[in-house]
């Protein structure tokens, strides 16, 4: 059972920014406790959260969870499982 799952996980943390006052990547990574190149990596796709940081994200945005990341799996690791 060391089959990593493959897939993209996508976000919508930047369009959440602008919709609430065009805050700064600057501004939501102090008020979560991680570093501004933490938040330009999860928004570009290069970094998945922590629960612990998509929590703190959900509660900043007032969204569920799945309204912030959407996961897409591979379709040709879906057939090996």
């Amino acid at each position: 059972m060391s089959k990593k799952a493959k897939g993209v996980i996508s976000n919508q943390l930047r369009k959440k920014r602008f919709e609430k006052d065009e805050m700064t990547q600057q501004q939501l990574a102090k008020a979560i406790g991680v570093t501004r190149q933490t938040i330009a990596a999860i928004e570009a796709g290069k970094y998945s959260p922590s629960l612990e940081v998509a929590f703190c994200l959900s509660d900043i945005f007032a969204s569920p969870l799945d309204e912030l990341f959407q996961w897409q799996a591979n379709d040709s690791d879906t057939s090996k499982v």
